[in-house]
Order: structure tokens, then C-alpha cells, then sequence
């Protein structure tokens, strides 16, 4: 795939790299949303749209060059245990992609914009299978459901969105193989669509079911249309090892958004442990050096954290 054809090549290719956007749930939590539900982030869709524009705002003014949407836990299933129909459940995706954009078309033609800065993408954000189960599998890749089963519950919420204005798709925190062929395989069939696929990880070498990261970049390697390959919800301490390990499989861009490290318990819904401190100004020049072009980052990490990430990259 050309950089012509590829949002995020573009980017990569005018500016030498890419931020990422932080935690969307973390900074909805941090200004006071209660997200204790199946829905997590996209609880808000149903009870309070704009304080998700607001925290993609936040993300932009703090240096952000792609913004994603609020559907990673959003899904047809999902909106069914709440009593929505498919009708509902499709408008309210499309809600959710409409914030983004808005957000970033009103960051964009605003006064005071950083005139070194490229036009910042959005990218519709999906986890996977074990996110809509909401019991931390997403982190295990145990859930035991067929390629065919995931390709049913991936491929319509997928398609509810593609017209909806976004410039990418990230299929996020993806734990299982057999996941990420089906992933892959929907977006060979559909040429004309771009995404990246990024995995969570359980150690340096190996994705969350224990399947060698560098084996699955070499199986996606081949997608022309696959414009990055990942991985994010992972502990910093393990991202220089996977970005090598990627790096030694193909020559696609790697990105790179880490949580703040420490052990997500799935029964309490919290973090065991405070946030481990990260000196983005020492550790990135490693994950870049080792081949990540785009650094930011998932679950605790804030618009401050990625300012410091902007003001990092952009000086290396």
C-alpha cells in the first residue's frame, strides 16, 4: 500500500512520526463519569455525548495526532443486553464517530494551531471479542469461539461505521491468533478500507494467549491494506522486547500505546497497583530506536502524558 492510499502513511511520511491519543475511559473517570458498566466508555453515547467530544478535545490540544472513537466496547450484543435494537445500536456507533470527527474538525479550524502540526486523523477504535464480555479476557484470549463466531460479531459493527467518516480503523488489545486472522481476513476483502491491528501482550515475545508476536506480524505482513501493526494495554517494560520482535517480521510502521503498567483485577473492575511512573523522555528514544514511528498510550495514561510524548518525539 502506497502512502497515497494510507492516512496514516501520509502522516508517518510528512511528519517522521505519530502521536497517539491516551486513555479515553481514564480521562472520562478522571472528570467524574461513572463507567461501571458492560458499555464502559461508550456508556456515555446514551447519557452524556459531549463530555466524550471534550476529552477528544483534550487529547487534540495535547498534542495528538489521531484520536480514536468511543466503540471499543461498543457492539450489537452490547446494546442488546441494554434493550436497544439494531437501529438504535447502529446510530448510536455512528454517534460516536460523528463526536470524533467533530472534534477534530473543530480542533483543526480553530485559532492557534500549531502550524507545524499535520491534520490529525480519526480512527474508529474496536476491541476485541473479550472486551464485550467484560471479565478481562480481553487480557487472556481464552474465550474459545470460532473464527466464524468472531467474524459474526466483528464484521457489522465494523461495517456500521465505514461511512461514517473516520480516516482508519484500529482493531485494538487483541489477544487471540485466531482473532486477528479473522480481523485480517475482513480487511483483505475490503480493499478499499485501512486499519491497523494492535495487540495486548503478556510478556516481551508473545501476544495474551501465548501466540509469538513476531509469528502473527509475519501472517499480516502481506495485507497491503494493513497500515501498522501494534501493540497497546501492554506494561511499558515489555514494549522495547515486542517492538523487536515485530521489527524482525516486517517493515510495516509499528505503534506503540502502552498502559501505565501494574495488574488490572477483572472481578473488582480496578487496578491493583498505582500507576508505575514512565520517563517517556528515556524510553522513547529506546522503542523508537528498536522501530515504533508511533508512541501513546491506553489505560492511565492521560493528556499530560501525552504532551510529554509529543514534546519527546518531536525533539528525537
Amino acid at each position: 500500500m502506497s502512502a497515497g492510499s494510507d492516512p496514516l502513511g501520509r502522516l508517518i511520511e510528512g511528519q517522521g512520526f505519530i502521536v497517539l491519543d491516551g486513555g479515553l475511559a481514564t480521562e472520562l473517570e478522571a472528570r467524574g463519569a461513572d463507567l461501571n458498566d458492560t458499555l464502559w466508555s461508550a456508556k456515555l453515547l446514551l447519557e452524556d455525548p459531549d463530555a466524550i467530544r471534550r476529552v477528544h478535545t483534550s487529547y487534540l490540544n495535547a498534542g495528538a495526532d489521531c484520536i480514536a472513537t468511543a466503540t471499543y466496547q461498543a457492539s450489537f450484543e452490547g446494546f442488546a443486553r441494554r434493550g436497544l435494537g439494531r437501529v438504535e445500536a447502529a446510530s448510536l456507533l455512528e454517534l460516536a464517530v460523528r463526536l470524533a470527527v467533530e472534534a477534530r474538525d473543530e480542533f483543526w479550524t480553530g485559532a492557534g494551531v500549531d502550524p507545524v502540526r499535520r491534520r490529525p486523523l480519526v480512527a474508529n477504535s474496536f476491541g476485541p471479542y473479550g472486551a464485550f464480555l467484560a471479565d478481562g479476557s480481553e487480557y487472556r484470549g481464552d474465550y474459545r469461539r470460532s473464527a466464524a463466531e468472531l467474524r459474526t460479531f466483528h464484521e457489522p459493527r465494523w461495517r456500521a461505521v465505514l461511512d461514517g467518516g473516520a480516516d482508519l480503523t484500529a482493531w485494538e488489545t487483541i489477544p487471540s491468533a485466531v482473532e486477528a486472522l479473522v480481523l485480517r481476513d475482513l480487511l483483505v476483502e475490503s480493499p478499499g478500507e485501512t486499519a491497523w491491528i494492535s495487540f495486548s501482550c503478556s510478556d516481551d515475545l508473545r501476544i495474551c494467549d501465548g501466540t509469538p508476536i513476531a509469528d502473527l506480524a509475519r501472517e499480516l505482513d502481506a495485507v497491503p491494506n494493513l497500515a501498522a501493526i501494534g501493540v497497546n494495554c501492554t506494561a511499558p517494560a515489555h514494549v522495547e522486547g515486542l517492538v523487536r520482535e515485530i521489527r524482525a517480521a516486517t517493515d510495516k510502521p509499528i505503534l506503540v500505546y502502552p498502559n501505565s503498567g501494574g495488574r488490572y483485577d477483572a472481578t473488582t473492575k480496578g487496578w491493583e497497583t498505582p500507576p508505575e511512573p514512565t520517563g517517556w523522555g528515556s524510553i522513547i528514544p529506546r522503542w523508537r530506536a528498536a522501530g515504533a514511528v508511533g508512541v501513546g498510550g491506553c489505560c492511565r495514561v492521560r493528556p499530560r502524558e501525552i504532551e510529554r510524548i509529543r514534546q519527546t518525539l518531536s525533539v528525537g
